[in-house]
């Protein structure tokens, strides 16, 4: 029985092959081990300040305590989610969980020092951003800049390709395929370097922020800078210093506005080699077997844009309101968080969906020069905003004026009717044969990449 035909959503459906990867990330089974995972590492930073009452641990039994988290199998999963149908408490089952390993591991009389002052959200909000920034280092990195590596190098191969450019759709002043592309290529790399600033944060700091709980029991340690080091050396994370029960969201929702941005870029790709498609700039390669229409035989439909696009789109509906909404929350705590911040691995999802999809329709493109040089050859009243430039430069009456005159309307101008037109004009030979040499296939400006 292949289960994956009755999920409800398509991300673990149609595309689990495409999304699987992050369900090492995302899936409940991977926020347990996650958790279990911060569990452990707190009860181990315990034992090496240390605590007094866990002073004689022997330290062989680090390694074993973290044989726990990662590797906790199946069995272990289930067992945490029958504890949480007794406590409904989804952190609270993890400790249970962890007492019972430890007693199993003949460390019963130091199971209390497990979750010892802590609140759910000191785990929590350690556990999401570490899953969140897994994947996004291991799946969403790799694919983002396989991206930008095939535009880059699709950009540089077709740099001197000359295009028609299209301005409110109508025929504008030409460009090269190349260039055209490595402006998404630009876009791109801006927003990644952007990325690279943003830090992954964490919350630790008991029931309000404060340490309350830890601090009188133990008044002498230093529990924030126990907190800072723990969070920077176990887990890969900067701290809050000043918080409520839950973390700021702040960083994390300027990551996702920054992926929103992303694939906004790249929604605006898709639709712009969906469009040059349909004009016969780009041909696609057809896979034998496939059905472009289930009517029509001839059809090689640019799917593969098509399906990004809706993708990425999706994917910035749940980034735009996971950003609006996580930052906020009533007075010192509200739980509207805790069901929000699951959701995170959908817009994740979708824009490795989306990516795919763009990906597997870059490969497919075929430049059709043909039509792009009959384009260009159709349309010499392009290179007017090169004539009456010049004709400016050489204080000619009314330039702008004159070229309007010749070609605006219904008239198909020409090659021959251009140099008609040069040719009437009162200036020198020289600057005659200076605008007799521009053609729509040359006039494309100075490519700076």
């Amino acid at each position: 029985m292949d289960y994956s035909l009755f999920a409800i959503s398509p991300v673990d459906g149609r595309y689990r092959k495409a999304t699987e990867k992050l369900a090492v990330y995302f899936s409940e089974a991977a926020i347990i081990q996650y958790r279990v995972i911060v569990e452990i590492e707190y009860f181990i930073a315990l034992c090496k300040l240390p605590l007094p009452e866990l002073r004689e641990i022997d330290k062989k039994v680090y390694s074993k305590l973290r044989h726990i988290g990662r590797h906790l199998n199946d069995s272990d999963v289930m067992r945490v989610k029958d504890i949480e149908k007794e406590t409904n408490h989804d952190v609270k089952a993890i400790e249970y969980f962890l007492k019972e390993k430890f007693k199993e591991l003949g460390l019963s009389e130091y199971s209390e020092f497990v979750h010892f002052g802590l609140t759910s959200q000191d785990v929590n909000n350690t556990a999401f951003p570490m899953a969140t920034r897994d994947a996004f280092v291991e799946v969403y990195l790799p694919l983002l800049e396989e991206v930008f590596n095939i535009l880059y190098a699709r950009s540089q191969e077709w740099k001197d390709v000359a295009m028609m450019a299209h301005t409110h759709g109508q025929p504008a002043s030409p460009t090269t395929v190349g260039k055209e592309l490595f402006v998404f290529t630009e876009r791109l790399g801006v927003q990644i370097a952007m990325l690279e600033s943003l830090r992954f944060e964490g919350k630790f700091g008991g029931a309000t922020g404060n340490f309350n709980a830890h601090h009188v029991a133990y008044p002498d340690i230093d529990w924030n800078d126990f907190a800072d080091n723990l969070l920077e050396k176990s887990f890969g994370l900067s701290r809050q210093k000043t918080t409520t029960q839950i973390e700021h969201y702040d960083n994390l929702a300027a990551l996702f506005d920054n992926l929103k941005r992303i694939n906004t870029i790249l929604i605006d790709l898709d639709r712009d080699i969906w469009a040059y498609i349909s004009m016969e700039y780009f041909r696609q390669k057809v896979k034998k077997g496939e059905t472009g229409s289930s009517t029509m035989p001839h059809k090689v439909n640019p799917i593969d844009f098509e399906n990004s696009e809706g993708n990425l789109g999706l994917a910035n509906t749940f980034y735009e309101y996971l950003s609006a909404k996580l930052p906020i929350s009533r007075l010192q705590r509200d739980l509207t968080d805790s069901t929000v911040i699951r959701n995170i691995g959908m817009p994740f999802a979708h824009s490795v969906i989306g990516f795919k999809s763009l990906l597997k329709g870059l490969d497919k493109l075929i430049l059709n020069e043909a039509k792009l040089q009959l384009d260009l050859n159709n349309n010499w009243a392009v290179v007017s905003e090169a004539l009456q430039t010049i004709l400016r430069r050489e204080k000619y009456p009314n330039p702008y004026e004159a070229l309007k005159d010749l070609t605006r309307g219904n008239r198909q101008v020409t090659r021959v009717i251009l140099h008609e037109f040069i040719d009437s004009l009162k200036v020198s030979r020289k600057v005659k044969n200076e605008l007799k040499k521009i053609s729509p296939e040359n006039y494309t400006g100075i490519i700076s990449f």
